[in-house]
This record gives C-alpha cells, structure tokens and sequence, in this order.
C-alpha cells in the first residue's frame, strides 16, 4: 500500500520530483567538488587511472545504449526501448558514482601537449579547442539533468498509454540530444587527454 502511494505522488508530481532529484544532483556533485560532501574514501594515482578507464567504458556503452534506445522508439518497440533507456540511465548513475569517487578521492586531470606529441607543434590551437570540447560536455551535462531525469521519471510511472498524453516523447528526444552529444565528447576528450597527450595532476 506504502508502494502504491509513494509511486501514485511520483505519478501525480512529476515535475516536483524531478526538481529535488535534480537538486540533490547538483548539490552532490558541486559539493563533491568544493570538498564540503566527503563522500569517498582516499584513492591512490593507479586507482584514479583505472576510474578514467572505467568512465570511458560506461560512457561509450551509455552512449550505445542512448542511441539504440532512440532507434527502437522510432520503429515502435516500446519495450525494448524502455529497457535500453534503462540501461543508459544505469550507465550514468555508475559513472556518477565513479567521476565523483575519481575527483572527491582523488584528482582531475589538466592537459599537456608536447611539441613531440601529435600536432604538438600546434598545441595554442589544439589546447583551445580540447577546452572547449571539455567545457561543452560539462555544460551539457550540467542542463541535462533534469532533462533526462523528467522523462524517466514519466516511464516509470505511466503506461505506454498514458505518456502519449504527457511531454515525455519532446522532452525525451531533447535528453537524447544533448545527452548524447555530452557523452560522445566526454570520451573524445577522454582519449586526447589520457592516449594523445599527456596530463598533470590538477
């Protein structure tokens, strides 16, 4: 009966849900950063290399997940859509989990790019442009948690039916838009950061 309730409320305040979560987010991963949420026990230099490796494996699978998922939708296959989407958002709540463990226990990354390196010769326009791909993704996955929380929380509490009475198909193809494009730069600046150049504690 408690169950019943509670999932009633979610149905009946999706928007209000959707707020808090959001909020909860945003207060964990700013305060993750500011070092006031202490969250995560001490990792060592191997440990956070091992987290990078293990956020670009989650990213890239979120992102195949993500894309399937928009597919299925398109041709009608409400289930498995709502399975893959699942599975993406799954994805994200683990990286969540790694990317604030990595930064609250351990350290960020800054960029150094060799003159050796690839088109290290042009490293005052490569560097520009990798900040930019970076503070794109981070934006990105800033604006886009409530965007993708919204229309989960909605496949979670209404039938198929139902959602075709609510915002879920808009809002969700605007989730699968920025959601996706955060994703694809997250690990594009993952690879130049970790196989391209090199990087220094930050």
């Amino acid at each position: 009966m408690a169950t019943a309730s509670v999932r009633g409320s979610v149905k009946d305040h999706p928007l209000a849900v959707t707020g808090v979560l959001s909020v909860v987010g945003y207060v964990l991963v700013l305060g993750t950063f500011a070092g006031v949420v202490d969250l995560f026990p001490p990792i060592g230099k191997e440990t956070v290399l091992l987290f990078s490796d293990a956020i670009a494996v989650v990213n890239s699978l979120a992102l195949i997940a993500l894309l399937v998922g928009y597919g299925l939708i398109r041709r009608g296959d409400v289930r498995r859509h709502r399975a893959a989407m699942l599975t993406a958002f799954t994805l994200i709540l683990a990286f969540l989990v790694l990317y604030l463990w990595k930064v609250g226990g351990g350290f960020e990354k800054a960029i150094v790019i060799r003159e050796s390196q690839f088109l290290g010769t042009y490293a005052g326009i490569i560097e520009p442009i990798y900040l930019a791909m970076l503070a794109i993704h981070i934006l990105l996955s800033a604006v886009a948690v409530p965007v993708v929380i919204y229309p989960v929380v909605l496949g979670l509490t209404h039938t198929p039916a139902e959602l075709a009475e609510t915002a879920h198909a808009r809002v969700g193809r605007i989730a699968v838009a920025s959601w996706s494009l955060s994703l694809f730069l997250g690990v594009v600046t993952y690879f130049l950061l970790n196989h391209v150049y090199s990087w220094v504690p930050r």
